[in-house]
């Protein structure tokens, strides 16, 4: 009797689990169409709106494809999370939420990365094209690398600077540096290492959703991706004939559709270990600089300190220069100028305190 107890039960739960992973999905695809709604009537620009307009109606005929296969159909009431990113779309407008609004399902966000105009980009044909309008190389690691070495030199030159000004000893100095030093990589090392792992995780899921969408109803998958294109400048029957070709190809659809409807790029999701490492590595050879002097026996090491350390913010600040465009040497200077206020304003905070304790 056990035995076929067993035997009858495990069927049962299957279909049970089946059954509300079905609801989910009808769920997500009625907040999606919710929420698409609440950013049509947000938006200002008639042909953005048009888009959003329209995809909310494929969302919601998406939905009725999950309730008719399945029959989970019933009357929907948008849960306590929609209604508080309904109310962000209202204040903040979708632009700043899309973030957002790219977990809660929201398609055609990429309208809001580039311009909408007839002719400002072609539109891609192949897996390859769309690499290559969103790659970006390496220049986001370089960027990143750079101001992490700035964030460890500003900051542990002015932690340095206030205990100097507060009159404690350079041994005492040098051993709240190090710990500075170890407590702000720590600190930068889980945070991006929690942030890449938190993007990594919300697009693969994105991507499994769209994969099992896709499996489902292809045609109107398409037919979203058409819309989009339409908004851009295309003309629709063309639109509809790209978006067909670029479904047809599994790889190359779940691609596209990450990035035109959800907004997403594969290419910017890297190791979450090693952004955390290098984030690490950044901020404590930054760190690492205002304490030279204390290691090399230096008698009077706080000077010493901030000498290395302006060479290193006049350093830092011309290389950004690569990401601004503007002169190398007012950028150099002005960062020489901000680390200085930073320093100074430490070193004499640390002094009152030093007084007030005497």
């Amino acid at each position: 009797m056990l035995g076929n107890s067993q035997h009858f039960e495990r069927p049962y739960l299957k279909m049970t689990c089946s059954h509300i992973e079905h609801e989910r999905s009808w769920r997500r695809e009625k907040a999606a169409a919710y929420l698409t709604r609440a950013v049509a009537a947000a938006e200002k620009d008639p042909v953005i709106k048009r888009l959003f307009e329209e995809l909310a109606a494929e969302c919601e005929g998406q939905a009725a494809i999950i309730a008719r296969k399945y029959k989970t159909d019933r009357a929907f009431t948008p849960n306590l999370r929609t209604r508080i990113v309904e109310k962000l779309i209202a204040i903040f407008g979708p632009r700043r939420i899309r973030i957002v609004l790219t977990a809660m399902k929201v398609r055609g966000l990429s309208v809001y990365s580039g311009r909408m105009l007839p002719g400002a980009h072609a539109m891609p044909t192949t897996i390859g094209e769309i690499g290559a309008r969103h790659r970006r190389g390496n220049g986001g690691v370089l960027r990143a690398g750079v101001f992490g070495v700035n964030d460890g030199l500003v900051s542990n030159t002015s932690l340095v600077l206030g205990m100097a000004g507060a009159g404690v000893a350079n041994e005492t100095v040098f051993i709240t540096g190090v710990a500075g030093l170890l407590a702000g990589a720590f600190s930068m090392a889980a945070g991006e290492y929690v942030s890449m792992r938190t993007q990594r995780e919300m697009f693969e899921y994105q991507i499994a959703q769209e994969k099992e969408e896709l499996e489902l109803y292809p045609e109107e998958e398409a037919e979203e991706l058409a819309l989009i294109y339409e908004a851009r400048g295309l003309p629709l029957e063309e639109a509809r004939s790209v978006a067909k070709k670029l479904i047809a190809d599994p790889v190359t659809a779940l691609d596209t559709l990450a990035r035109e409807e959800l907004g997403l790029n594969p290419d910017d999701l890297g190791s979450a270990a090693g952004a955390g490492l290098s984030s690490f590595a950044a901020f404590s050879g930054g760190a690492f600089l205002p304490l030279i002097p204390f290691l090399a026996g230096a008698s009077s090491p706080v000077p010493f300190a901030c000498i290395i350390a302006g060479f290193a913010l006049f350093g830092v600040g011309a290389i950004t220069s690569l990401f601004s465009g503007r002169n190398a040497f007012l950028g150099g200077v002005r960062m020489l100028v901000i680390g200085a206020l930073a320093g100074g304003a430490t070193f004499a905070i640390g002094a009152l305190f030093g007084v007030t304790m005497d």
